[in-house]
This record gives structure tokens, sequence and C-alpha cells, in this order.
């Protein structure tokens, strides 16, 4: 079956989700089809794992206790994967099954976050990443700690939407 979903999620626009929405439905009929979805992740193609990336967030909103089941394979197998959607995404996987994860997966999930917030250049792995750390360092004051010196760093970034967000977080982290 994941040859059939690369297969569905090839071609069309890049920035269109193809058949993406089908795949999705599939899944969630079917959480056996799951795996079939993360094994899409390896296509030699960055469209499809771009669109397995949106099928992903699609399944982890509906159902977040499968994602957490899968959970170590996104954070090795996935986070590997030097792609900016595919980065961006697992910080909004992350952010999404939060509460079930377990404290490695956690701690993880922050060094996976930590890592792409510090070496990524791509404006929406920037933004995903300094948002869901923020969000998460309310409750944990040491990565408040650490996200301030980014935060001051990315305020200053030359991309509008960049820069913005990470004044904004700041500025609530001050208060």
């Amino acid at each position: 079956m994941s040859e059939q979903f690369e297969l569905m999620m090839t071609g069309g626009h890049p920035n269109s989700l193809g058949r993406t929405v089908e795949v999705v439905a599939a899944v969630l009929a079917d959480r056996g089809q799951l795996d079939q979805l993360l094994a899409c992740y390896s296509s030699d193609d960055e469209v499809v794992r771009l669109r397995v990336s949106s099928a992903m967030k699609r399944v982890t909103a509906a159902r977040p206790d499968w994602t957490i089941e899968v959970m170590d394979q996104l954070q090795s197998e996935v986070a590997a994967i030097d792609q900016a959607s595919t980065q961006w995404t697992l910080a909004l996987l992350f952010d999404l099954t939060r509460e079930l994860q377990s404290p490695a997966q956690r701690v993880r999930s922050v060094e996976i976050m930590q890592r792409n917030l510090a070496h990524h250049d791509d404006w929406i792995v920037l933004n995903n990443s300094m948002q869901v750390l923020h969000d998460w360092s309310l409750a944990e004051p040491p990565l408040a700690l650490w996200l301030t010196p980014h935060l001051e760093r990315l305020a200053g970034d030359r991309r509008p939407s960049v820069a913005k967000r990470a004044a904004k977080l700041l500025a609530k982290q001050c208060h």
C-alpha cells in the first residue's frame, strides 16, 4: 500500500495537496495503514515527503494516540530527513502529542526543536520551532532560559515573519 500512497502523493504542483486528503481518509479508516504512510517518508521525491508531512499533521490532529505509537520513528528516522517541511511538521506533531509523550520522548522532542532553532535557516522551521518551544517553556523555566538568547537573535532576522514572531514571544517571556 505504501507504493499506492506514494503514487497518490506524486505529481502535480508542489504546493498543492494532490491526493493527500484521500490518503488521510484511508489511514483514518484503517490504523494499519499508518505504517504505510510513514514508509513514504523514504521516498526520493521531496514533494511526496512534503505531502506525507501534510498527511501526518491531519492524522495526528484526528488521532494523536496513533502518532504517539510511532513517535520513536518520527524522532529518529524522520527527524534525520534534511527537508524543511519535515522539520517544521515535526514541531507541530510534537505539540499535538505533547500530553501523550513519555518523559524520554518529550526530552527528544525538545532536543530536535532546539537543534532546528539553533541551526536551521528555513523561516517556517524557525517560526514553528520557536512557537512550540516558547509554549512548552511556560511550564519549564530552564527551557525558557535556553530559548531567550535564540529569540533575541531571531528578533533581528532579515525575514519579517521570523523577526516579528521572535520579538512577540520574547515580549511574552519578559512578562
